[in-house]
């Protein structure tokens, strides 16, 4: 099979890479009243599948770096779509975190293996749009998530949201098993094959300085869009007064197809500023995330009930955030030799999901029960406690136990809680604006150092 073939179906696994893992966002209020949890623990759903999914992601991308990547990927799709199915099967929150960790470990399979795949398939002045069109899996699969997620809780349920889920992962998984393994470096501008620099390749990848501005990028990004994708849905639902349904579709169009433009158009511009100037695509990449951090911003302040307005601003940032993609991981394959790509992508999604992903739900749900809980203490409808109080309350609630603070009483004042937590979001947008133009500074020393090692002989560059 060629590589349209395979980009299409290495889009179609993305699709669903990003559907099971945010189905819990699309469903997860349906889930947080039955079982009566508080944000802190609704977050802490997301986080479980992030920790363990970045951890088991270092090991597998060196596997990938050194057999078959159709073979890792095929199995990958098949093992998580099992287990998001499971995820419907869980009859208490403990059951649910276990399930989340196993599709966790699936979807670990899934970037390196895919980006390996990607880097040998196409060349550089080609390669940021296949990147777009690969992450075009990532808005439709967010979109497709909270849209049918919510329309399925509120008319069938929240557990077949997870039933119907895991149906076209093996379909996928199958498909992946006709994709053609390229050889490894082979469409460079200099062929060097699978020839890498001698030394650790873990220590080698952090030897590239603009590795080290993506890794602190990818952290601030992930903390976002995990918190995003968690609380959306619920903020809809609490602070705009909609229902699960219109919820869920609202947030589809918000945060995820609003992305399809910025991804291709993002590509697109990245590949045309790279053929003038070697930052180029991170200077775009730059420009995008300081448009979206006010847009956002201004999205948040929108008041209760105008929905429009929040959409079309928070939907134009979001959107526009989505070119951070194309640009960024296109720009490791810039500053990497393919021998060492999916131990790179694997070493940068270590860090941004055990450093951004892992902290966006829990963080933001925190942030959350801290200002609900400070406005139900203001209103008299609480006592006031110390907030170490209100956790143990929440921890004893997660294993069982009925003592403790009513977190119920805390339910009127949830609305406002989540809504001064969503504030969060476009700071480290902002920061993360100035994170990635420090990267665009050092850039183009480390892609014609990278340039300079692969124009040697043989025998000199290894």
């Amino acid at each position: 099979m060629g590589s349209a073939y395979a980009l299409v179906v290495l889009f179609a696994i993305n699709l669903m890479n990003f559907f099971d893992r945010q189905i819990i966002g699309g469903v997860g209020e349906g889930i947080r009243r039955e079982w009566g949890l508080s944000d802190t623990a609704l977050g802490l759903l997301g986080t479980v599948f992030t920790l363990l999914y970045a951890v088991v992601g270092l090991p597998l991308g060196r596997l990938s770096d050194r057999n078959e990547r159709r073979k890792i990927l095929a199995g990958g799709v098949f093992f998580w779509s099992l287990l998001t199915a499971a995820s419907g099967i869980a009859r208490s929150f403990s059951q649910m975190v276990v399930a989340r960790l196993g599709v966790g470990i699936g979807e670990a399979t899934c970037s390196p293996a895919t980006t390996s795949l990607i880097g040998d398939l196409f060349p550089t002045t080609s390669r940021g749009r296949a990147m777009a069109i690969w992450m075009l899996g990532l808005p439709l699969g967010l979109g497709l998530a909270n849209g049918a997620g919510g329309w399925i809780l509120q008319n069938w349920g929240w557990r077949n949201a997870f039933y119907i889920a895991a149906v076209p992962g093996v379909l996928c998984a199958i498909a992946a098993l006709r994709i053609r393994e390229p050889k490894r470096g082979t469409v460079e501008e200099h062929a060097v094959g699978e020839r890498r620099r001698d030394g650790n390749p873990f220590l080698l990848v952090l030897s590239i300085p603009t590795m080290w501005w993506i890794i602190a990028s990818g952290a601030l990004h992930n903390f976002n869009m995990y918190a995003l994708g968690a609380f959306v849905s619920p903020f809809l639902v609490r602070f705009h007064h909609m229902s699960f349904s219109n919820a869920g579709w609202t947030a589809a169009a918000v945060y995820g197809f609003s992305g399809i433009v910025g991804l291709v158009a993002g590509g697109t511009l990245a590949d045309r500023l790279y053929k003038r100037r070697v930052d180029g695509r991170l200077i775009v990449g730059t420009t995008a995330i300081a448009i979206c951090a006010p847009l956002m911003f201004l999205g948040l302040m929108q008041a209760g009930g105008d929905v429009w307005s929040f959409a079309l601003l928070m939907g134009t940032g979001c959107g526009v955030m989505y070119a951070y993609y194309s640009t960024v991981y296109s720009t490791i394959h810039d500053v990497v030799e393919p021998a060492l790509r999916g131990t790179a992508m694997a070493l940068y999604f270590c860090a941004m999901y055990l450093l951004g992903a892992s902290l966006g739900p829990v963080g933001t749900g925190l942030a959350s029960d801290y200002f609900t809980f400070q406005a139900a203490s203001a209103a008299g409808a609480v006592e006031p406690l110390p907030f170490g109080a209100l956790m143990l309350a929440e921890l004893r609630s997660l294993v069982g136990e009925s003592k403790g603070f009513n977190l119920r009483a805390l339910e009127p004042f949830r609305a406002e809680g989540l809504h001064t937590a969503m504030y969060i979001v476009p700071i480290l947008a902002a920061i993360l604006a100035l994170v990635l133009f420090a990267a665009s500074r050092t850039v183009t020393k480390d892609v014609e150092r990278l340039r300079s090692w692969m124009r040697q002989p043989v025998e000199k560059a290894s």
